[in-house]
């Protein structure tokens, strides 16, 4: 336990039980007498801790009603035990979406701070964070070592070199790439990058790329809004700056649960007399939303653009057709 340990340890002490005798203290932090005596020194002449030794309770306290005197403050952050239960809770979901193992060494010694720090809070933090559970679906893990070199090189700001396979072509390819944005969506994680092969914008799914490395060469640079702009926002994972909007209507028993989702962040919503609902949404390519129209089979019905209702129809038909 190094010297920062031990005085938010001592804090925590403290304000736990009120009054906490030397040789606790000693038994608790398991140093020697001198340490400790180092210790308490440091924080009451340098940090301010109204730390006081009670003759009658026989052991240290913090001085009570003081309202004058120098702010008291450890070093670092300085979370209260809302913000500490928030982190954990959060961590918790971290973990769950994780199934890559990419963050957990990383935010490992920051959660044993924080379960450290939490000495005031009703509850055990342990205990706390079981019962936050997080159910992944049809996740696509990516590889610890090929999100660290694409997350350094978009730290960093160099290109990267990928050997990348385009599932729609069934092909294979090599591109040197300049890192823009990650991006989390359903359960998978994208890459905005500048494609120098190309040149232009490009969203590259993470867990396709089979090979990653370093290029010793400086990141072409655009600015978040600039990405926005030439990636558009169509529907889902598939943007674009050419929208189209997709009238879907709703049957009164699918409405009861659509109209409280979020389909894209422009939609259009209209609850109809017989309880129905039709909903509004933008695209550019359809491969996602006709997923996500096809999920609820007989209870929607597509009513605009054309091209879209009778693709939609064709997939239907066809599915149909493999239970003949």
């Amino acid at each position: 336990m190094n010297q920062t340990e031990r005085f938010y340890r001592i804090d925590q002490l403290i304000n736990q039980r009120g009054t906490v005798p030397f040789d606790e203290l000693m038994r608790e932090l398991e140093v020697s007498r001198a340490t400790l005596k180092r210790d308490l020194a440091y924080l009451r002449e340098r940090l301010n801790a109204p730390i006081v030794w009670d003759r009658d309770r026989r052991g240290y306290c913090f001085a009570g009603g003081a309202t004058t005197g120098p702010q008291y403050e450890l070093p670092g952050l300085w979370f209260n035990d809302r913000e500490i239960l928030a982190l954990l809770t959060m961590h918790r979901m971290l973990e769950e979406l994780d199934t890559g193992g990419m963050l957990g060494p990383q935010i490992a010694p920051l959660i044993a701070r924080l379960k450290a720090l939490l000495g005031t809070a009703e509850g055990d933090p342990d205990e706390i964070i079981r019962r936050v559970r997080l159910i992944p679906a049809q996740n696509r893990p990516v590889p610890p070592v090929r999100f660290e070199v694409i997350g350094s090189a978009l730290v960093k700001r160099q290109r990267i070199e990928i050997a990348y396979f385009t599932r729609s072509r069934n092909a294979r390819s090599v591109r040197e790439v300049s890192p823009q944005r990650l991006v989390h969506y359903r359960n998978a994680w994208y890459l905005d990058g500048w494609c120098h092969r190309s040149e232009s914008l490009r969203v590259f799914a993470l867990d396709a790329v089979e090979d990653a490395r370093l290029i010793d060469r400086r990141a072409r640079d655009l600015s978040l809004r600039t990405v926005e702009a030439e990636l558009g926002s169509g529907y889902g994972i598939y943007r674009g700056t050419r929208l189209r909007w997709a009238v879907l209507r709703f049957s009164a028993d699918a409405a009861r649960w659509v109209r409280a989702e979020v389909w894209h962040p422009q939609q259009q919503g209209a609850e109809l007399d017989d309880g129905r609902y039709e909903l509004r949404v933008p695209y550019s390519q359809s491969p996602e939303l006709e997923m996500d129209i096809l999920r609820h089979g007989e209870e929607v019905e597509v009513l605009a653009p054309d091209g879209l209702r009778k693709r939609i129809a064709q997939r239907l038909a066809a599915a149909a057709a493999a239970y003949r």
